[in-house]
């Protein structure tokens, strides 16, 4: 299953954290066309459509209020590199979209440099845009003055903290090399004498660093940077001479974190400051700058910082902390106790720098990842205060304080994710009506002279929007044409129907001209289990309502964005109580729709194709059905998964709850399947990995049923998943592949349409 503080939507996909929500979706067709072309005929999008969308993410508003920059990602069939865009924020001017002649791109990158540039910041004077790329040996932190020039990489270098070719027992042995021995008896005694072999004591040389993460301080003195411990020519050699042997969870290069003095042009004023935290380095956060209308806050000299222990520490249990360091003494950081060690990676500073508000595991019973917000004072002087211990949906870590105190975020509540206002600990969210059904990477700068967000809705075009006052009406801002021209797209009917004293929601999704027949139905089951399937304008839906098939998608219990009961209510039941609120919805949208129940067919990617497994042994009503990387059997994927803390709050260890995990493996019914079963996997995948799918498809082969397995060279879980949903992906073909695949089998086995 897939890992903590995830969220999902279509057949699975991780979202990720919501600052950073991509939206692969058509926009407004912006460019101009020809005076003599005729225009796309309109149409339910292709396989090859799919490879054709753009992707746009991360908006961010200048600290003048003046300017958007945002994050466009090319599509599959141009390589999947992202680029950084800037437009005029619409400051004065009435709703609606401008011109995209007004919208530029403002970074590029080498064909070599596949990636592009990604995590774009404005630097806190507004005169110059860091970002991150790849242009050489090292992945390197630029800085891009606006006023003219080239982006210039910052040239970091560190002592190697640690090599482990200098460690006792170390292979090779230090001066053990031989010098290769000559085959001619011609060598001149000159040749011989310049020989020379490797200087063992030379003393290390600084290395430059891969830098992971940055963040600049608001008043602009600092920048704070973590990277991985870079390797050493020794460590090299190591490899070269194939002495690497890796030992297991004892791993002693970290991601550390580092603080550089800025002088007032951006350059950089003496040698990186080590911050003396000994584990891996996730995120850091800097307190405010004074220029806070009113704040009266000195200047930016404190960060928070969170880091998890190394070495599988996490697969024990929960291994997160959260640090105070400040600029003054940055070897001596101070650790806040009372910050629990599921602390998340979303923080933000009241404006005073009196409080900070920390996403972190619930106290309330529920699977791990499902976060709330929590508000502490940095001092360390009480325990968090819970700030929503009665809302049943789930906030983001990342957000704002009002001039009024209030926090501002996003939070997810069924198949919508909005804006919401949180005045106190004790007051309700009050939600923030943004004119759409998903509001994504909510942001505003630090004197909040205005909001953006990237608006979403089923059938709906994306906006990237703009609004002086949150609560205001989006004025759209124009960005690069993000599909082909004349693609369609459906909203779905929110259906409600009870399960097991439940209320259980999905959308269905009706093809046109659904109501002149019966057609067929493809239910599609999220990834998770605690997932959820939102009202976004989703592209695989409009693939596949393009074949003439309804889409059910339904959140059973152990969704998120329900509450924490209905999230739990899953617990070492899985394949039970939520197998049988799928199915209630079948037989729901059949007596209310005009659907055709001999024509159905399942599908799911994560916990959806465990799911798929579940169904595979549990019915015969589908004919046919999809498995996207699945969990087969709990015993051998517990002991060979990334992490398996998520796993073990559901059902135990395997080994100590036998039964249970058994019980709760969709192998146990491979005696009983029928149903042709399609598997897709990809061979590097680390959540789920391939061996579930082999065992399934080796069980179902022996037994007699018709199985397939496609496996794909190179992709892990998510990045798969993206591909097969149209997201852009640099896998040119994967994810045309596995979407034809799925067509062709559900086709395949539902026939031909029976006679009116």
């Amino acid at each position: 299953m897939y890992s903590v503080r995830m969220r999902f939507d279509s057949f699975g996909l991780k979202l990720g954290v919501l600052a950073a929500v991509t939206v692969a979706l058509a926009a407004k067709a912006q460019t101009p066309a020809p005076a003599d072309a005729k225009p796309a005929a309109p149409h339910f999008p292709t396989s090859e459509d799919l490879r054709h969308l753009k992707a746009v993410s991360s908006p961010l508003l200048s600290p003048d209020g003046k300017q958007v920059l945002f994050v466009v990602t090319e599509s599959t069939a141009d390589g999947g590199a992202t680029h950084l865009w800037l437009a005029p924020a619409p400051v004065g001017t009435n709703a609606g979209s401008l011109t995209t002649d007004k919208a530029r791109q403002i970074s590029f990158s080498a064909p070599a440099d596949k990636r592009g540039e990604r995590a774009p910041q404005w630097a806190p004077d507004g005169q110059a845009i860091y970002f991150i790329a790849h242009r050489g040996e090292n992945t390197q932190l630029f800085r891009l003055d606006l006023r003219g020039g080239e982006a210039s990489p910052y040239d970091f270098k560190v002592l190697p903290p640690v090599d482990e070719s200098k460690l006792p027992g170390a292979i090779p042995p230090a001066g053990s090399e031989k010098t290769a021995e000559k085959t001619t008896t011609t060598l001149k005694a000159d040749e011989k004498k310049s020989e020379k072999k490797p200087d063992e004591s030379k003393t290390p040389e600084p290395l430059p660093l891969d830098i992971g993460g940055y963040a600049p301080s608001p008043d602009g003195k600092w920048l704070a940077l973590w990277a991985r411990d870079p390797e050493t020519p020794g460590e090299k050699k190591q490899k070269e001479a194939k002495a690497d042997a890796e030992w297991v969870d004892h791993e002693i290069h970290g991601t550390r974190l580092y603080l550089a003095a800025l002088k007032a042009d951006g350059t950089v004023d003496g040698a990186l400051k080590a911050v003396g935290l000994a584990s891996d380095v996730h995120q850091a956060l800097w307190s405010p700058a004074p220029n806070f209308p009113d704040s009266g806050t000195p200047d930016s000299d404190r960060l928070f910082a969170v880091t998890e222990e190394p070495n599988g520490a996490s697969d024990l249990g929960p291994a997160g902390a959260a640090w105070i360091v400040t600029t003054a003494a940055p070897d001596k950081p101070v650790k806040l106790a009372q910050v629990p060690a599921t602390v998340g990676r979303g923080a933000a500073w009241r404006p005073d720098g009196k409080e900070l508000v920390f996403a972190a595991q619930t106290p309330d019973d529920a699977p791990p990842g499902y976060d709330e917000l929590f508000a502490l004072s940095p001092d360390g002087s009480a325990a968090p205060a819970r700030m929503s211990p009665t809302f049943t949906g789930q906030m983001s870590g990342a957000g704002y304080y009002a001039a009024d105190g209030a926090f501002m975020t996003e939070a997810a509540m069924g198949t919508h994710l909005t804006a919401v206002r949180v005045a106190s600990p004790t007051a309700a969210p009050v939600s923030i009506d943004l004119g759409a059904s998903v509001v994504d990477a909510l942001n505003t700068n630090q004197k909040q002279t205005g909001w953006l967000w990237l608006a979403q809705g089923a059938g709906e075009e994306t906006e990237l929007c703009y609004a002086a006052k949150l609560g205001d009406a989006c004025q759209a801002i124009a960005t690069p044409d993000l599909a082909p021209a004349g693609l369609e797209w459906v909203k779905p009917h929110l259906i409600q129907w009870q399960s097991g004293g439940l209320t259980i929601e999905g959308l269905l999704y009706l093809p046109p001209g659904a109501s002149s027949g019966k057609v067929p139905l493809v239910v599609d089951v999220h990834g998770g289990p605690m997932g959820a399937f939102e009202d976004r304008n989703d592209p695989l839906a409009a693939f596949l309502i393009g074949h003439g098939w309804a889409i059910l998608r339904p959140n059973p219990r152990g969704s998120s964005n329900y509450g924490t009961k209905f999230a739990a209510a899953n617990k070492n039941d899985l394949g039970g109580g939520d197998y049988q609120d799928i199915m209630a919805g079948v037989d729901y949208a059949l007596a209310k729709f005009p659907l055709d129940p001999a024509r159905m067919a399942l599908m799911g990617y994560s916990y959806g194709g465990e799911m798929a497994g579940f169904v595979e042994g549990k019915t015969d009503r589908f004919k046919a059905i999809i498995s996207g990387a699945p969990v087969i059997d709990q015993y051998s994927e517990y002991g060979t998964e990334g992490d398996s803390w998520y796993d073990r709050w559901y059902f135990g260890k395997p080994w100590e709850r036998e039964a249970d995990a058994w019980r709760q493996s969709p192998l146990s019914g491979a005696a009983h399947a029928k149903t042709p079963f399609l598997l897709i996997q990809g061979q590097d995948d680390t959540t789920d990995p391939l061996g579930q799918s082999e065992e399934m498809y080796r069980a179902l082969r022996q037994e007699g049923v018709p199985v397939e397995l496609v496996t794909y060279p190179r992709e892990n879980h998510g990045p798969l998943a993206g591909g097969i949903f149209g997201r852009p992906s640099p896998e040119p073909w994967h994810g045309f592949d596995g979407r034809q695949r799925i067509v062709e089998f559900i086709e395949k086995n539902f026939g031909a349409a029976p006679k009116p």
